[in-house]
């Protein structure tokens, strides 16, 4: 009876130790994850906000409009997402109700 119970606790440790180990590795991959995402979503919205625009990138004037105008897009990306939040919450969501 005893010999049965170190068997489960034994195994009951292990499957412990390697889930412990494995959601380690799953918070790494969940940060690697994250990263790439962040790597490709700036690389796409750089590409698409100075898309036709011809800005020279000679000195620290010039970096600073360039930050200047991305940044100004990404408040307005942001703006925009907050205004049609607002919109659908005030909206009247019960339908038409006719008599």
């Amino acid at each position: 009876m005893v010999a049965g119970f170190t068997i489960v606790l034994i195994i009951g440790l292990v499957v412990l130790i390697y889930l412990v180990f494995e959601l380690k590795r799953m918070k790494h991959k969940l940060f690697a994850f994250f990263l790439i995402a962040l790597i490709l979503f700036g690389f796409f919205s750089f590409n698409l906000v100075f898309k036709g625009e011809e800005i020279p990138m000679n000195n620290i004037t010039d970096f600073g409009n360039a930050a200047k105008l991305y940044f100004g897009w990404a408040g307005y990306i942001f703006n925009n997402v907050k205004v049609v939040t607002t919109n659908a919450i005030q909206m009247d969501w019960n339908g038409n109700e006719t008599s």
